[in-house]
């Protein structure tokens, strides 16, 4: 029976990628979102109140009489928003605070794959009384990896060769943040595993590529991401069984031991050398953006029950199924982005159901939309929206995501024509 009131705590892509998923739920009979953006208005309750406004969303959850808040982004998380909605009996689809804090510290994540013996690059934390100059001479040969400890929104890391880039982004992040990590280079290539688990189990979603740089050919300056595929073919079924074993399965371990038990997703961040033995770029502790429009749309099970099982410890009860799919989603960004992107353009050519053929489905994901007085479509972010696919091999997926991404008209707005390069 649909009588389940959800709240879905945020306004970008990954939510209104949450709201599809659960408005397609049997369960669900009430679907709000705080604060959303055009596309989750059309799918849900939208309400004025930021992600980062702790106590308005305590309120809201309960004036709504929440049976479920799951919380996209990463900053409520960290300000301790599944902690106060516990003390409610809220069920909350995301970790505590102190389990939140693997993605608000890099070096607490460090200090945390130590303890679990999860292999990950060596690192020097740097401080005012470091010595820069030997720090980097240790990690010399490669590009210095170097970042900030703090939450960035996924923009505060910097690889460069060029040894004063890194020294200077070094000193600037101890200015500001008090210490920064500088790490050793992991060649290879990058891959996102995302990890729903609670404290009965963990279910592993189809691996992931994500593609961080602006312009075609991986140029360009670092993003929140323009694009991502889904099953990445570098994941191999032996890197996937590797992973689970040095990895989730170890973090699984460590974290129901810590006391209160992790509830919600653990974004894992690979590396796959040409050995296959992967290792941990970083942790997220909430889907990815846009890996999460792409993961979703793959998974069979009503994804409220999932969810729902999460955030109560039932997930090892549930027999979780995928269709046999790939996915790809392409970033259509405003002009400017990322450094100063352009907002308040009408956008033009969005349609706000899936388009259905041959097997193959497509879909927008709107991130940074809103209208303005006349009820206009219009840009209020960087990453606008992202044009999504999916389809019985991964060319198909491509192919039509491409497609629908052309019939869209946003002045000055780019993307990149390249994404799953790598795969195809």
């Amino acid at each position: 029976m649909a009588d389940k009131v959800v709240l879905v705590v945020g306004g970008g892509g990954r939510e209104h990628a949450l709201c599809m998923e659960l408005k397609q739920s049997k369960h669900v009979g009430e679907l709000h979102c705080a604060p959303g953006n055009a596309g989750t208005s059309y799918l849900a309750k939208n309400h004025s109140i930021s992600a980062t406004d702790i106590e308005g969303l305590l309120e809201l959850s309960k004036t709504l009489n929440a049976d479920l808040v799951v919380v996209g982004p990463e900053a409520p998380l960290c300000a301790e928003l599944a902690d106060r909605l516990s003390e409610l009996e809220i069920p909350c689809f995301g970790p505590i605070g102190i389990l939140a804090h693997l993605e608000g510290s890099k070096l607490h994540a460090k200090q945390v794959m130590q303890d679990a013996n999860v292999p990950t690059a060596a690192f020097h934390v740097l401080s005012k009384s470091s010595d820069i100059e030997a720090a980097l001479d240790d990690f010399a040969g490669n590009p210095w990896v170097v970042k900030r400890d703090v939450l960035a929104g996924g923009k505060g890391v910097v690889v460069t060769s060029q040894r004063d880039e890194a020294r200077s982004f070094i000193e600037q992040s101890i200015q500001t943040d008090g210490q920064v990590l500088l790490e050793d280079f992991l060649p290879g290539e990058e891959a996102s595993m995302l990890v729903i688990m609670d404290g009965s189990g963990y279910v592993c979603l189809p691996a992931s590529q994500d593609h961080k740089r602006a312009f075609d050919g991986d140029e360009g300056p670092n993003t929140g991401g323009m694009g991502a595929y889904c099953p990445a073919p570098v994941v191999t079924d032996a890197v996937r069984q590797k992973t689970i074993e040095s990895i989730i399965e170890p973090m699984h371990q460590y974290l129901v031991a810590s006391g209160t038990p992790y509830r919600g997703v653990l974004y894992v961040g690979l590396m796959i050398p040409e050995s296959g033995e992967p290792n941990v770029v970083e942790f997220n502790v909430r889907f990815g953006d846009p890996e999460c429009q792409i993961t979703l749309p793959l998974i069979k099970t009503d994804v409220f029950e999932i969810l729902e099982a999460a955030a109560t410890d039932r997930l090892a009860e549930l027999d979780i199924e995928f269709h046999d799919l790939f996915a790809t989603s392409v970033v259509l960004a405003a002009e400017g982005y990322p450094q100063s992107p352009v907002k308040g353009r009408q956008i033009h050519g969005v349609s706000q159901e899936p388009i259905h053929a041959d097997g193959t489905t497509a879909w927008v994901n709107h991130a940074g939309t809103g209208f303005n007085a006349e009820g206009q479509l219009i840009s209020t972010g960087g990453r606008v929206l992202s044009c999504s696919a999916s389809g019985p091999t991964l060319e198909a997926s491509v192919k039509l995501a491409y497609a629908l991404i052309e019939t869209i008209e946003l002045e000055g707005s780019h993307y990149r024509t390249d994404i799953a390069f790598r795969a195809l």
